[in-house]
């Protein structure tokens, strides 16, 4: 007799089998995981190859439908899909979004969890806000979600879609999924990166190309001002080549002056004294460096010794160059050859000076020979008075004539001198103005009364408007006046018919008193004549009309000295139009 013994070992094998498939799993992860750590997509830095990659490998992985990576935006109102794969189409897709404020219970477990296993995703109450705008539209029963992280900061999620029956997330694939966000992390980190260091390639490479290029010499020096580097600019204002010059001690080639050590002090001084307090306030380092650079910079001309033994004029600005620490690492030193400007300078202030030189030399001898010339004057103008009056004899006719001629020609010759006094002493500024306020109309009635006989004599209307709010301006009184009386007395003598006037207004600033006319007119191309002493516009004007031209140019550096002006509108063969702008009390005060 046998006895045969048999055990049910269905639920062993089960069992083995389903050890089996969960080890194959783990095997398949922690493979997946080694191949995206060895990815040469990874080394290359191209983000978007790299998060094609992973979600390709993770959907296969996982053996889900979709895999999508989504990150926040700017303002962190929203997720937008930056990367969808999907497994049946073995297409790439991405611009979907989804709002914070529609999904408030999902965004919220994004933040508080480490991962979202959603086995059924329509009802769980961290995904079921999705349910009618996503997961039912795309067919989707289970989630798991894996928040990215960035140095402490959420960015977004790596989202593993489920399609079809619904899936029970296991352990192990949550934790895959939370190493697959941390791979993510890893490629945005990298392509960051990647991004500063080549801003930064580019910008030391334009750096160097200005640095090479620029036409101004540029030098960097270290804090014992010994020279780290040098341009081909540099290089040719001290004539030395750059490996001459390396190690050298900047200063060496500068003509100091006393004060210079007291600017470098002061500028190290700054320094420090900005970074204590930026450290005690919490600035931020970039923007205080930047502070630094703009702020603290000494600028002054220096002569450079050159090679040959030649002293070169330069403008030289020296600034200070932070390190990473914030602390005072480099100084900057931009020199600019200015020696041909230097030599024009020195000339033009050597003209400048002879010509001021001269001007005082006309002025002084115009003052003096007008002073000589008075005294003469006055004796004939007197004698030739008394002639008149008959005191030492009558006259006849003719003799009479004659003495009214001379006494005329005197006063003619005196005014003249006068005119020539006043223009000396304006510009050799001594002239001084007492202003006080006064009353325009007294003004305009005193200048119109004593041109009116002239105006009579050649049949010309001359009239006078005021146009302001209060009859006061202020002014010297005998200057105003003189000014006034040129101004008229000129107009009249260039009118030959027709009407002169004067019109008073008020503008923003001041005051103006415009004389217009309807005589001869001047040609524009002129003007930049009539207010040069002793300068008439044609010599054919010389012969028909009495003047030596100094009466306008009087005029205006009178009107100069009250800081206002003289300027002139015309129209050849119909009449000009001459204004005298005078300044309010609080604008002359500003002058």
């Amino acid at each position: 007799m046998q006895v045969v013994s048999a055990r049910d070992i269905t639920e062993y094998n089960q069992t083995q089998e389903a050890l089996k498939i969960k080890e194959h799993s783990r095997r398949k992860q922690s493979q997946t995981l080694v191949q995206l750590a060895r990815s040469k997509t990874f080394q290359q830095g191209n983000l978007n190859a790299v998060l094609r990659e992973i979600t390709e490998t993770t959907a296969g992985t996982l053996l889900v439908e979709r895999v999508g990576i989504w990150l926040y935006n700017e303002e962190r109102s929203k997720i937008e899909c930056i990367d969808l794969y999907d497994v049946r189409t073995k297409e790439h897709t991405s611009g979907n979004s989804l709002l914070k404020t529609n999904y408030p219970v999902y965004f919220q477990a994004l933040e508080e969890e480490r991962t979202i296993a959603a086995d059924d995703a329509i009802n769980d109450f961290r995904t079921q806000e999705l349910s009618k705008s996503y997961l039912s539209v795309m067919g989707i029963t289970s989630l798991l979600d894996a928040p990215i992280w960035l140095e402490g900061r959420l960015i977004g999620v790596v989202c593993h879609e489920h399609i079809g029956k619904g899936r029970q997330w296991t352990l192990e694939e949550e934790t895959f999924a939370g190493s697959i966000a941390d791979f993510v992390t890893l490629a945005i980190e990298a392509s960051e990166r990647n991004v500063v260091q080549e801003a930064l390639r580019q910008s030391e490479a334009q750096f160097r190309a200005i640095f090479e290029r620029s036409s101004i010499g540029i030098g960097l020096i270290d804090m014992k001002a010994q020279i780290v580097d040098a341009n081909v600019a540099l290089c040719e204002i001290l004539g030395y080549s750059r490996e001459e010059l390396y190690g050298k001690t900047f200063t060496d080639y500068i003509s100091a002056e006393r004060g210079d050590l007291k600017l470098y002090k002061q500028l190290m001084s700054g320094i420090r004294t900005d970074l204590k307090r930026s450290s005690r306030d919490g600035f931020q380092a970039s923007k205080h460096q930047e502070q630094l650079v703009q702020r603290h910079r000494i600028e002054m001309e220096r002569r450079c010794l050159h090679q040959n033994g030649n002293l070169v004029w330069t403008h030289i600005s020296v600034s200070v160059i932070p390190g990473s620490n914030g602390e005072p690492e480099f100084f900057l030193a931009m020199i600019e050859d200015i020696t041909e400007r230097k030599q024009t300078e020195l000339k033009l202030r050597a003209s400048q000076e002879a010509a001021e030189a001269a001007s005082r030399a006309k002025s002084e001898f115009l003052a003096t020979m007008s002073h000589e010339l008075r005294t003469p004057l006055n004796a004939i103008m007197g004698l030739s008075q008394l002639l008149q009056q008959e005191i030492v004899g009558s006259l006849n006719e003719k003799q009479n004539e004659y003495v009214t001629s001379i006494y005329s020609s005197g006063e003619h010759l005196l005014a003249l001198i006068n005119d020539i006094l006043d223009l000396s002493k304006v510009e050799a500024g001594k002239e001084e103005l007492l202003l006080s306020p006064l009353p325009v109309s007294d003004l305009c009635n005193y200048a119109i009364w004593t041109v009116r006989d002239r105006a009579l004599e050649k049949g010309l209307q001359l009239t006078c408007k005021i146009d302001l709010e209060e009859d006061i301006c202020i002014a010297d009184e005998r200057r105003i006046k003189q000014m006034l009386l040129n101004l008229l007395t000129n107009a009249i003598k260039f009118t030959p018919a027709g009407q002169v006037s004067l019109l008073v207004k008020k503008v923003p600033q001041g005051i103006t008193f415009t004389i217009s006319d309807t005589g001869i007119g001047i040609d524009s191309s002129q003007f930049q004549f009539l207010f040069e002493p002793f300068k008439q516009l044609d010599s054919r004007l010389n012969r028909q009309y009495e003047g030596t031209g100094l009466g306008l140019a009087l005029t205006r550096k009178l009107a100069r000295l009250h800081g206002g002006d003289v300027t002139v509108t015309s129209t050849l063969g119909k009449g000009s139009q001459f204004t005298l702008f005078l300044p309010n009390s609080a604008h002359l005060g500003d002058e």
